[in-house]
């Protein structure tokens, strides 16, 4: 990454005291930040976890979560707790008819991605003691590579999806949110399409710059940077 880039990223210290200033002093930033799992709690869940998750961000996608939220009891029950192994067992009548049950959200291509993704997963885990620790081993200064991975292997999961599945699952990492994008954007550090794989380098390499300089993780650093810039001014 060449370093005129990221000429204009700002030391962590001044978007920090520009988050102050907005929020009302550093006691009120740091209650809006958290941290990820450490990767050897990653490491522990369970490969079914990852499989509802990648599946719930699916069919948020698009929709109303809080209506996703409130049907996920039903998809956990009709999808086996989303176990590996059974759902891998699933044929296409099966997936059809569970499609087709008004007790989950009933779009039959999402409906076929929950197979598609534990695809994903089965082949991983062959290489690797599970997906968990495959998701726990990816550096967080790489971030954008695993997005990457799940985007071209597995089912819908590009975009925000992939993202948004890690961070419920206590994965590290940045969030491009309208604010986040918007920063990169005006400090002229990515121009165009911001997942393009260059705009998507560049976000990476300032984000682990501001880490170096921070010891803080990618997911506190990328709600920093939120509340530092936006409409999201302190009452």
């Amino acid at each position: 990454m060449s370093d005129n880039l990221l000429a204009n990223l700002e030391h962590y210290q001044a978007i920090y005291q520009r988050a102050c200033e907005r929020k009302g002093g550093p006691d009120a930033v740091e209650s809006l930040l958290s941290d990820p799992l450490a990767d050897k709690d990653i490491a522990r869940l369970g490969d079914d976890r990852f499989l509802a998750e990648f599946s719930k961000k699916v069919f948020q996608s698009g929709f109303v979560w809080r209506v996703v939220r409130n049907k996920w009891p039903e998809f956990e029950r009709l999808f086996f707790e989303f176990n590996i192994d059974k759902v891998l067992l699933m044929p296409d009548e099966m997936l059809e008819k569970r499609a087709q049950d008004p007790a989950i959200i009933r779009n039959y291509k999402k409906v076929q991605t929950i197979r598609d993704n534990a695809i994903m997963i089965d082949s991983v885990r062959r290489d690797h003691d599970s997906f968990a620790q495959f998701v726990a081993n990816w550096p967080a200064t790489d971030i954008t590579g695993l997005w990457a991975y799940l985007k071209k292997y597995g089912a819908r999961l590009g975009g925000n999806t992939g993202p948004y599945a890690l961070r419920a699952l206590g994965k590290d990492t940045f969030l491009l949110t309208r604010d986040v994008t918007s920063y990169f954007s005006q400090r002229d550090i990515i121009s165009g399409g911001v997942t393009s794989k260059r705009s998507l380098s560049a976000i990476q390499a300032a984000f682990n710059q501001l880490q170096a300089q921070s010891g803080r993780s990618m997911q506190a650093l990328s709600t920093l940077i939120a509340i530092s810039v936006g409409d999201n001014l302190a009452a």
